[in-house]
C-alpha cells in the first residue's frame, strides 16, 4: 500500500535516481554540512558565512571608495579648493603643507542633487585643521556649476571667507 501511494510522488519514491545524485549527509563530525555533488569536501555554513562577509565587505569598501574618488574629480570640488589655494590668509591659518582630507560620506551637511551642492570638506595643515564649506549651485542639468560660497571654519572657531558670488551677474564674482 505504501509503495503504491508514493507512486504518486515520484520525487519521493525515487530519492537519488535520474540526473540528480542523492545529497550525501556528512553527521559524524559536522552535523548540518552539505557535501555538493562531485565534491570531496563540505562546505560548513560558517565558512561559507565568512567569505560572503568578505565579498560584501570588500564591496562596500570598494564602492565608498569609488564614491570619494567621483566627488573629489567633481567641478564643485575642485573649483573650492581652487579658491583655497588662491588665498593666502586661509592657507597661513592652515599652515604649509596643506592636507585634504576624504568626505565624510554620513554628514548631513553633504548633499548633492541636480542643481544643488553643499560640502564640507576636511582639511588640515601643520598649525591647524578644518572644514572647508562648499556651497555650489547650476541652472539646469549638465551645465557648468558655479561656486556660491566657500568659507574655511577652522577647529578654533575662526572662520575664514574664501569666495562669496556677487549677486550682479551669473559670471561676476567678489573675493571678500
Amino acid at each position: 500500500m505504501l509503495a503504491s501511494s508514493l507512486a504518486f510522488f515520484p520525487c519521493v519514491a525515487d530519492t537519488g535516481k535520474g540526473p540528480w545524485p542523492k545529497p550525501e549527509f556528512n553527521n559524524k563530525s559536522m552535523p548540518f554540512v552539505f557535501k555538493s555533488p562531485g565534491s570531496k569536501m563540505p562546505l560548513p555554513l560558517g565558512r561559507l558565512l565568512f567569505f560572503s562577509s568578505v565579498v560584501t565587505s570588500g564591496s562596500c569598501t570598494l564602492i565608498y571608495y569609488l564614491i570619494q574618488k567621483a566627488f573629489s574629480k567633481a567641478s564643485y570640488y575642485q573649483l573650492a579648493l581652487e579658491q583655497l589655494h588662491s588665498r593666502p590668509e586661509a592657507l597661513e591659518a592652515l599652515g604649509p603643507p596643506l592636507h585634504i582630507h576624504y568626505l565624510h560620506l554620513t554628514d548631513k551637511y553633504n548633499f548633492v542633487d541636480i542643481a544643488d551642492a553643499q560640502l564640507k570638506i576636511p582639511v588640515s595643515g601643520s598649525k591647524s585643521e578644518g572644514h572647508l564649506y562648499v556651497s555650489s549651485s547650476r541652472d539646469a542639468p549638465f551645465q557648468r556649476w558655479h561656486l556660491q560660497e566657500v568659507f574655511l571654519k577652522l577647529k578654533d572657531g575662526q572662520q575664514i571667507p574664501v569666495f562669496k558670488h556677487s549677486g550682479n551677474s551669473g559670471h561676476e564674482v567678489k573675493e571678500e
